[in-house]
């Protein structure tokens, strides 16, 4: 049985926000890139985006590119964006559909969609060249619930042991077989740590989300997840039967087979380290983030819906997309304050309250993460 623990039960005792390089340091930037980044599983989007073979999308993380692309197989891949020739970036633009392969625009050295070399123009000039020694180096993929995960590591740790927290937690949500019915992309001129932080605790929900405490109550948290790279627990809605909507109406049909304690709750797990999952019970919220710079970082949300909901003609996903994506941007806009004060010689790192329990552990786990 889950065991559910308030917010302010978890002690903060000693716990400070991070210091000042933590936020703005372009050295902490690349160290980040390198030990967190470049070795751990990324969500990059929805299986959706590439349901069929040659569909891809670009990815990109720190200074690499990789081609999320469906084989003909079937198979879903993250091939580097790089020529195994000169090196030179093989595709463009940023989603589209390839026809049979992949061509590189400088010498057209050409591969098959699983990264085989399969073309070289006057090959006979390439004295002891074998095709099967050049293929496109490809990265980790994982696919959990409808999502794609990709790690960069050599040897990742394996995706079942690294998600075992929210293996069985999730299933009733039918996370497969919902489809994106609102997508907003954001760039955000905060680091990406502070909207981790942000999202971990609603003790800034009252002064800062007036239409949210108005439906779920902010000192209603119970958190099972306290510890570790998933980290979150659940909300109230007020309503009986009601949803975070513009309307405090459901926006569609429940998207599983939930109880009705859940259809009264919102479950909020931040996954280290770029994925916000938010579980409602007629909609899912999914946000990822792309960190580019010590200050900046792009996000990408999408809204969840069962396919009975997108079929009705008088659904509006704005109901629920375009309630959270107010409660969104003024999230965006505290966290770019945020950044432009912690970059002040006047900032010192500051103690969390108890409601902040989920922020400081996701502060420890960073720096564990980091080596710290």
């Amino acid at each position: 049985m889950t065991t559910f623990l308030r917010t302010t039960s978890l002690s903060t005792h000693g716990a400070f926000t991070l210091p000042q390089r933590d936020y703005m340091s372009i050295a902490v930037f690349r160290e980040e890139q390198e030990h967190i980044f470049a070795s751990r599983w990324l969500c990059v989007g929805r299986e959706e985006l590439v349901a069929k073979p040659g569909q891809y999308m670009l990815v990109e993380i720190g200074v690499e590119s990789l081609i999320v692309v469906r084989d003909r197989k079937g198979t879903v891949r993250a091939l580097y964006n790089v020529c195994r020739h000169r090196g030179t970036r093989l595709c463009e633009e940023p989603c589209g559909e390839l026809s049979e392969t992949i061509q590189c625009p400088y010498h057209a050295w050409t591969y098959g969609l699983d990264g085989r070399l399969i073309g070289v123009p006057d090959q006979r000039e390439l004295e002891g060249f074998d095709k099967a020694d050049y293929p496109l180096i490809q990265a980790h993929v994982a696919l959990w619930e409808g999502f794609i995960f990709i790690n960069l590591a050599v040897e990742p740790e394996p995706f079942a042991e690294a998600f075992t927290p929210l293996l069985e937690r999730v299933g009733k949500w039918n996370l497969p077989a919902l489809k994106v019915g609102r997508r907003f992309e954001y760039d955000v001129r905060a680091n990406w740590k502070l909207l981790f932080q942000n999202y971990s605790e609603c003790y800034h929900c009252s002064p800062l989300h007036p239409s949210l405490v108005r439906l779920s109550p902010p000192t209603s948290g119970e958190n099972d997840l306290v510890d570790g790279p998933i980290l979150g627990g659940f909300m109230t809605i007020t309503g009986q039967g009601g949803s975070l909507t513009r309307s405090g109406r459901a926006c569609g049909v429940p998207v599983g087979d939930l109880s009705d304690d859940d259809r009264q709750r919102v479950y909020y797990y931040s996954i280290f380290p770029n994925m916000l999952l938010s579980l409602h019970h007629d909609y899912v919220m999914a946000h990822t983030f792309q960190p580019v710079a010590p200050d900046r970082t792009r996000i990408a949300c999408e809204f969840l819906f069962h396919p009975d909901t997108l079929a009705n003609p008088a659904f509006d996903p704005d109901d629920g997309a375009g309630f959270w994506d107010g409660v969104n941007r003024e999230d965006w806009h505290i966290c770019e304050m945020a950044q432009a004060g912690v970059q002040s010689r006047a900032y010192r790192p500051g103690p969390y309250s108890r409601r902040e329990s989920l922020s400081a552990a996701f502060d420890r786990y960073y720096l564990s993460a980091m080596g710290e």
